[in-house]
This record gives structure tokens, C-alpha cells and sequence, in this order.
């Protein structure tokens, strides 16, 4: 590390750019670039960016137009240079499907039927850009967790040909249940809903249903409705999603449990054969069909790019990000319908213009240049950094680290960080150091289960091979204790995530923690900028093979 020195009181603290690494000893908490981060500004920026006259920050809305020309502004004032060559906009091309399928959904056996009421029972939608898609008594087949992963020797589609079919998956993966299997109680990409649809697009199958389960989903059934009653959109392709599945949906676990004992099986029991090693998926005696109609509209949307030029590297980027958009206006939930997204991530841009602020404060611009980037439809399945990573503004080889900033914490200050996918990479230990200063330590996620490490927009940096930290304000409440933290976290998944009642609320948020978070993550930022090394993957991590080939 670059030895840190203080100068008098009121002078900045920096790292001195001599070529030796000395670790550092003395603390940051003093300087003006720490103290330009603060909880009036964050709150300023918090009252608009959460604010009823964004609309929801949907992409392709006017909420889209009034967020992203205040970022640019905010950037500018700042003192900022454009991102992308001379613009603060990186247009990434999407297609808006507003997908109503029929609002009976018939499955039907040999002698019974079961019929689903839309956004009840059921949610399907197409990323086919069709006016209209459908399926015709088409066989299900209950395909496991609908996971195909070589290096955990499992295989739910073996043997299985699926062209025709709609395959029944079960959310998650199976480490979820069995700590021997994957990776235990932390979510893998192939737990996650995108991935199932993938798969079961790459595998040939006509439809696939995703059977809705709170704890391995880690959120309810009214987040799936809300997400699904809207339009949603998708990066645009040469092939118009024709490469998808006719038809994806989910499933609640209830009617899921009718579903299989209309063919006399037990959903419980074929779950529990599905955790094991050699699963056989299993024909059920049931057709279904559907008729989707879609009104389409292809567009433009916009990541939001601002940078801090190096000193000495300025061909080498450190990115810190954070999503702009949320799900815009919707049903309507306790008389509110505008999903302001407050926390998620409202909190999370707020805090890139805290450290871009921080950044700037400082007497000498950092070695390597810090790139700020604030995505689009990360909502949407994380589309925005998607595009970013096939078409990035700095060589994904000299883009030394990411580190991302989603749902930060609102309740106050922590004795600990938590570090989402714990042991991925080195960054790790630099924020584990920094954190120290603080008299804090980095945590594991506490509800593992919940795959957030694949679930923000760094996950895209990581598939490309850059190291990537996503970090969440812990648990370990210094007022309150960590089992009242913990139920904070648990209360906002269930009543606010995702939901109208994600609002901002100055008189009962406590931005202490957040504050404690921000200084932490530009304090790293800051001693890697002015490194010579690069931050590695560790050992055993999925994307340390994709960082040694670049």
C-alpha cells in the first residue's frame, strides 16, 4: 500500500506516491475529502432522486429523461468530465414487451383439470418480439432446479429432450437445502430466475414455469406479481428473442402443489428427489396452454458515465456504480402507485456523487481514473451493465476493480460491513483494512440464500473477469444489536422491497450507516487508485480463469 501522510489539521490526508508499498497506519476520518461526505448533502441528493416527479425512474418513461439529465447536472457540478468521449450517455437499445397473457391459465391431466388466475395464481410474459405468442397442450415436464452446471457434476436436463415441452423448475439451486451440494446456503447464478430461463432457452423448451417459494426466492409472491404486471424490457437482438422460450412465468408453491397431485404426485417429494445427484426429471401427465399478446416498442435508454482523469494512469479505471432506474408507476399498493425505489437505489447513486465529491476534494487527482457509472434497467435484469460490458469505454483489461453500491442501509451505524459473495476476491481485504479504521469488520452476507452477489449490476464486470466488491451496510446495529438489525433487513424485503412503500423519509432514516459505508468504500477506492498491483480474484472463485486470459 502507498504510505499515507498526514499533514497539518486541516490539510488532506493522501498517499504518497513513492513506488514502495508500506501499509498504512494512520487514519482518513479527518480529512476534508471524508467530510465532503456527509448527510446533508446525501439527503439532498436522496429528496430528488426519490421524489414523486421522477415517476419510478423507469427507462423509457419521462421519469427516464427528468433522472438521468439530473445526474448529468450533478455531475457537472461536481466538476466531473463526460464518461463516454464526450458525453455523459452510453445509449444502450432496448425493446419495451408489455406481455398480457390470457387471464385463465388451464392445466389439464388425464381426468382433472386446474385452472390459474393471472397475477394470483400466475405471471408469463415472452421475450419473443411477436404481437402475439402462444403454447398448445403443451406437456410438462418437472425438470429440478433446471440446472446444468459440468463443474458441480449436475445435469437436470440429461437426456431430457425438451422441445415442445414446458419444463416446471424450482427457484434456487440445491445448495439451498443441502449444505453438500454447490455452494451450501450461498446462492449460485444458477439459483437465480434469469438463469433458469436461459438454460431452459438453450435446452429447446417451448415454455418454463418457475415455481414461486418465499425463503429460496428470498422475497414474496407480491414482488413477482408487481415485477410482472409491468412492461418489462430486454437488451435488442439481431434475432428478436427469438432464441427464448415461447413463454416464461412463475408459479405460486400452493397451486404448484395442486399442479402435481393432479397426476398423483407428491410436489414435496419430487422437491426432495430433485436435491439429489442424478435426478431424473419426471413427465407429468398434463398439458397447458396460453396465448400471450404483446404491444412492443423499441428504444433507446441511457447509462449515465462521469470520470475523474488519473494522475499517472489514466488509461486504467476504477469503477464504482450504482443503478439509476426502479420499476416506475404500477398497481397500486396501499392507494400509492409511483415505485419511488428509495432505498433501491435511490441510496446507491446518492453515494456516487458523495464519493465523486470526495474525489474531487482531494489536493492531487488519483493515479488511475475513477470512472462513476449509474446503469439502466438493472430492474429489468441487470441490462444496463450487461451492455456496458460488451461495450465498455475503458479495455475490460485495464479496468483494475468495480466496486458497487445497491440497497444501501438506512438504520444506523454497524460494527460490521457485509461483503455479498464473501472469498470472490482481493478487494476483500482492502475493505476489510479500511473498515478496521472505522473500528469495524467485513461479515459475510447473513442471509446467504438470497444470491445478492449475482443478483446487481457488478455481476456483469465479474463475468467479463474484473474484480468486483458489492457491499451491504451490516447488521450488527450499535444501538440496537444484530438481531434488531437482521429484522430490519427482513421487514424491508417484506413490506417495502419492491413496492410503492420504498419512499424516502428524512425524519426517520438514519444516514449515519450509510455515511460510514461511503467513506469506507472511497477510502479503498482511493488507496487502490494510487497502486501499482491490480486486485486478483482468490482462489476458487468462478472468475479468475475469465481475469488470466485478458
Amino acid at each position: 500500500m502507498k504510505k499515507l501522510i498526514l499533514f497539518s489539521s486541516c490539510a488532506l490526508l493522501f498517499f504518497c506516491a513513492c513506488k514502495q508499498s508500506i501499509k498504512s497506519t494512520n487514519t482518513v476520518a479527518d480529512s476534508l475529502a471524508i467530510k465532503a461526505i456527509n448527510d446533508s448533502s446525501l439527503t439532498q441528493y436522496l429528496s430528488v432522486i426519490a421524489a414523486d416527479s421522477l415517476q419510478g425512474r423507469k427507462p423509457f418513461t419521462t421519469g427516464e429523461t427528468k433522472t438521468i439529465n439530473y445526474l448529468k447536472a450533478q455531475f457537472e457540478k461536481l466538476g466531473l468530465e463526460p464518461g463516454n468521449g464526450s458525453s455523459f450517455f452510453q445509449e444502450v437499445p432496448m425493446v419495451e414487451i408489455k406481455s398480457v397473457p390470457e387471464d385463465k391459465m388451464v392445466f389439464k391431466g388425464k381426468t382433472t383439470s386446474l385452472t390459474l388466475n393471472y397475477l394470483n395464481d400466475f405471471v408469463a410474459g415472452t421475450r419473443r418480439v411477436q404481437n402475439e405468442v402462444s403454447i398448445n397442450n403443451s406437456p410438462l415436464v418437472f425438470a429440478g432446479y433446471g440446472i446444468v452446471a459440468p463443474e458441480y457434476s449436475w445435469n437436470d436436463y440429461a437426456n431430457l429432450d425438451v422441445k415442445g415441452k414446458t419444463v416446471v423448475v424450482l427457484i434456487n439451486d440445491p445448495g439451498f437445502a443441502d449444505s453438500t451440494l454447490f455452494k451450501g446456503k450461498n446462492m449460485t447464478y444458477y439459483g437465480r430466475w434469469t438463469y433458469k430461463f436461459e438454460e431452459a432457452a438453450r435446452q429447446g423448451a417451448t415454455g418454463i414455469i418457475i415455481v414461486h417459494d418465499t425463503e429460496p426466492a428470498a422475497y414474496p409472491w407480491t414482488v413477482v406479481r408487481s415485477g410482472w404486471s409491468k412492461s418489462k424490457l430486454t437488451l435488442q437482438s439481431e434475432d428478436n428473442g427469438m432464441n427464448r422460450s415461447v413463454v416464461e412465468g412463475w408459479i405460486t408453491l400452493n397451486k404448484a402443489k395442486q399442479l402435481f397431485a393432479m397426476d398423483g404426485k407428491s410436489f414435496d417429494e419430487l422437491a426432495l428427489s430433485a436435491r439429489k445427484k442424478g435426478f431424473k426429471a419426471v413427465h407429468l401427465n398434463i398439458t397447458t396452454s396460453l396465448k400471450v399478446k404483446n404491444t412492443i416498442k423499441k428504444s433507446v435508454t441511457y447509462n449515465v458515465l462521469a470520470k475523474i482523469p488519473g494522475d499517472k494512469r489514466k488509461d486504467e479505471a476504477i469503477i464504482y456504480s450504482a443503478h439509476w432506474d426502479h420499476l416506475g408507476i404500477g398497481e397500486k399498493i396501499q392507494g400509492d402507485s409511483i415505485y419511488n425505489g428509495a432505498v433501491d437505489n435511490a441510496t446507491g447513486v446518492a453515494s456516487l456523487f458523495e464519493i465523486a465529491s470526495a474525489f474531487k476534494k482531494l489536493p492531487k487527482a488519483p493515479g488511475r481514473t475513477i470512472l462513476f457509472i449509474s446503469y439502466t434497467a438493472e430492474e429489468q435484469g441487470l441490462l444496463g451493465s450487461e451492455y456496458y460490458a460488451k461495450h465498455p469505454t475503458f479495455p475490460l483489461a485495464k479496468t483494475v476493480a468495480n466496486i458497487n453500491m445497491d440497497m444501501m442501509g438506512i438504520a444506523g451505524k454497524t460494527k460490521d460491513v457485509v461483503v455479498y459473495g464473501f472469498g470472490q476476491s482481493e478487494l476483500e481485504d482492502y475493505a476489510a483494512e479500511c473498515a478496521k479504521k472505522q473500528g469495524r469488520v467485513i461479515v459475510p452476507d447473513p442471509v446467504p440464500s438470497s444470491g445478492l452477489y449475482y443478483r446487481s449490476d457488478h455481476f456483469n464486470l465479474a463475468k467479463v473477469g474484473v474484480p468486483s466488491l458489492f457491499t451491504g451496510s451490516g447488521v450488527d446495529n450499535i444501538k440496537n444489536g444484530r438481531e434488531w438489525g437482521l429484522k430490519q433487513v427482513a421487514d424491508f424485503t417484506k413490506f417495502r422491497y419492491h413496492s410503492p412503500q420504498d419512499n424516502f423519509d428524512a425524519k426517520t432514516w438514519d444516514l449515519s450507516g450509510i455515511i460510514e459505508d461511503v467513506r469506507m468504500l472511497f477510502d479503498m477506492g482511493y488507496r487502490i487508485s494510487n497502486e501499482d498491483a491490480y486486485p486478483k480474484w482468490k482462489e476458487g472463485s468462478e472468475f479468475k480463469a475469465i481475469r488470466e486470459k485478458k
